[in-house]
């Protein structure tokens, strides 16, 4: 029985051969592309759970994929790349990918990244948690649909960026440290990834301001972390 369903785009045979026998192992459905013009047509008519994506891909590169994906599509981008250094991390995860995987890497690191991507995209079906309406100023959250709106426009929030914004609604007055937030919603033990967790804040507010720029929704607590706006 499949577990969840995984697309690898990923140009090079063997790495990609690899990531197919361990990710079938553990009992996925895998997909295989090799280029990301390839990615985007098989994202067009078929639906997944997870994706592996090379930043590096002839054709559409992967940069390109995840901001194109990004417009409608809030399915788990775990980028597996050479590109070394935090710059090509950070401009993955500013462009809407959920995590970063440097080459060359551990299978099981693999595997444990993606059924962590898998638990937080699924952590709000209706029968694992009573359906719920949080609002804060012109947000509203609905946790059974996993949707957010912002003065009745829906945005298109990733697994993460939607499980941050529900930690801080429903605890509008604390102050979250970026371990806090980290550790919660990656759940993954805090290594000092700060970037990771600026970056996800960042995508969040240029989200919501795109739609009401003249509201502060999230406030940054110098030295400490972030907290809603009163």
């Amino acid at each position: 029985m499949y577990i969840g369903k995984i697309l690898i785009i990923e140009d090079d045979t063997a790495i990609s051969g690899l990531l197919v026998n361990i990710l079938k192992q553990n009992n996925y459905a895998v997909t295989c592309a090799y280029s990301g013009t390839e990615g985007k047509l098989l994202l067009k008519h078929e639906q997944f759970d997870c994706i592996l994506l090379d930043l590096m891909l002839p054709g559409l590169d992967g940069e390109s994929l995840i901001a194109d994906m990004r417009k409608e599509q809030t399915i788990p981008i775990i980028v597996i790349s050479a590109k070394l250094g935090t710059d090509a991390r950070v401009n993955a995860l500013r462009l809407g990918a959920d995590d970063f995987i440097p080459k060359p890497f551990e299978f099981e690191e693999i595997v444990a990244r993606v059924e962590a991507q898998l638990r937080r995209s699924r952590i709000y079906s209706a029968d694992q948690q009573p359906a719920q309406i949080l609002s804060w100023k012109n947000c509203t959250l609905h946790t059974d649909t996993a949707e957010i709106t912002v003065k009745d426009e829906a945005l298109a929030f990733t697994a993460l960026e939607f499980r941050i914004m529900e930690m801080l609604m429903r605890n509008p007055k604390k102050v979250f440290t970026r371990s806090n937030i980290f550790e919660s919603c990656w759940e993954q033990s805090f290594l000092g990834n700060e970037n990771t967790v600026d970056v996800h804040i960042s995508h969040i507010r240029n989200k919501i301001a795109k739609i009401d720029p003249d509201t502060l929704y999230i406030k940054t607590i110098r030295g400490i972390g972030f907290r809603l706006s009163e």
